[in-house]
């Protein structure tokens, strides 16, 4: 490994990867840095037995800022988009979710005046303007929104579904109705699951010169005349023009800590990351076959079969869900409660269903976002690189006004283009 490097990425997610492709074509020479041993973060996909599963549910945005940045890139997007139709629990009652026109109109939650009013909120959406919302909560957001309780509960279910997020009065309303707009035009299970884009976007740089480096950590960073110096947990030292970091708020802290202004670092210590507890399932069959999602309406909890949309086994007749716990950042996360309560929840959708397991996993917390969107973040983050310093950030806590794979995406082109400009001035 030479020691002279144009940019150095920190991490080998998808953030740093859609990066070295952009900086790559531009001629310059890149190095990433990977502190895991396999590269992909959390869009790695892990086969077991036959079985493919992502690190939880994972949809991408058919139509939202990720898609085209990726196709841009030359990478190839298979699988297709699961059926809206669906059920809402609400303790042992079940009723047809109404995000779709059967739904709406053949669901027991809604009387027709609430029916009349969803319509009226769903084609509101498609028209707001975020710049509106930047100074409430999601949770004042819906209670303006709507009167009925029952359309607020909607309106908080689709949030979820939409961005994971799990303290409406915590999150920015900005941020989650954004989420909302790109939602309503359609998600996409992805076939053989998100690793196919990681190798893609990983044999892509390869091929454009690209070095990467998995297994190692950067210890410690320091700031010369125009230069970076990086010691790594190898003990190897490297030197570079430029650093983009997409790792966490908190490891960014600790490794650039002293070089970063105090109200940044401030900045960056308020950061709560979104959580969740997942249980991943492969059976060989549903005992209910037509019951492909569901919701909980006063508990967070989501079930999804995704191989319904997208290739995730090796044999076709397999089916792979997803049962999923929306983490607010105050629980305490209890891993046997979380289990049990995962299982239970699969057991009323699909009585009987460890008779059929093939497989499972359950992962009592995993970080499904760095960074929990509040109001007034959009001001901090509105530009790519820390102040005063060459140090460009991407990742998806790092959009001022997106977050998961889209904010991933979308800082990562935006860091890698001003990184060229600057190089090219």
């Amino acid at each position: 490994m030479k020691s002279k490097w144009d940019v150095i990425i920190i991490g080998g997610g998808l953030a740093g990867y859609v990066a070295a492709n952009y900086l790559a074509k531009a001629g310059m020479s890149i190095l990433i840095i990977e502190k895991d041993k396999k590269v992909g973060g959390r869009a790695r996909t892990d086969k077991i037995g036959q079985e493919l599963f992502n690190i939880g549910p994972h949809a991408l945005y058919a139509k939202g800022k990720a898609a085209p940045i990726l196709q841009e890139l030359g990478i190839n997007l298979h699988g297709k988009s699961p059926k809206l139709n669906g059920l809402l629990i609400d303790d042992n009652l079940e009723y047809n979710a109404p995000f779709n026109p059967v739904g709406i109109f053949t669901t027991r939650l809604l009387n027709w005046k609430e029916r009349i009013e969803w319509l009226k909120i769903l084609q509101k959406i498609k028209g707001m303007k975020m710049e509106q919302l930047s100074d409430q909560t999601f949770q004042q957001w819906t209670q303006k929104m709507a009167r009925s309780k029952n359309v607020q509960d909607l309106l908080l279910i689709l949030g979820r579904l939409a961005t994971y997020c799990h303290a409406p009065e915590k999150v920015s309303a900005s941020v989650i109705v954004s989420h909302l707009k790109t939602v309503m035009n359609g998600v996409l299970y992805i076939d053989k699951g998100w690793q196919t884009i990681i190798d893609q976007l990983h044999n892509n740089a390869v091929i454009s010169g690209v070095q990467i480096q998995s297994g190692m950590k950067v210890n410690d960073i320091k700031m010369g005349d125009n230069i970076f110096k990086l010691s790594l947990s190898t003990e190897e030292e490297l030197t570079c023009k430029y650093i983009l970091s997409t790792t966490s708020p908190q490891e960014l802290l600790k490794i650039f800590g002293e070089n970063i202004k105090q109200t940044q670092v401030d900045f960056l210590k308020q950061i709560i990351p979104v959580k969740g507890a997942t249980l991943d399932v492969a059976l060989t069959k549903l005992p209910k076959p037509d019951q492909l999602f569901a919701m909980e309406i006063a508990q967070p909890f989501y079930y999804s079969v995704h191989s319904n949309a997208a290739i995730l086994s090796e044999n076709e007749s397999t089916v792979v869900l997803h049962v999923f716990k929306y983490l607010h950042p105050d629980d305490k996360i209890g891993g046997k409660e979380i289990r049990n309560e995962l299982e239970q929840f699969l057991n009323k959708i699909q009585p009987g269903w460890q008779k059929h397991k093939i497989s499972s996993r359950f992962m009592p917390t995993i970080t499904v976002n760095q960074r929990l969107p509040q109001i007034g973040d959009e001001l901090k983050l509105q530009c790519s690189k820390l102040e005063g310093a060459e140090l460009y950030l991407a990742g998806d806590w790092a959009s001022s006004h997106s977050i998961l794979s889209e904010g991933a995406v979308s800082s990562a082109k935006k860091a890698a283009e001003e990184i060229i400009e600057k190089e090219q001035r």
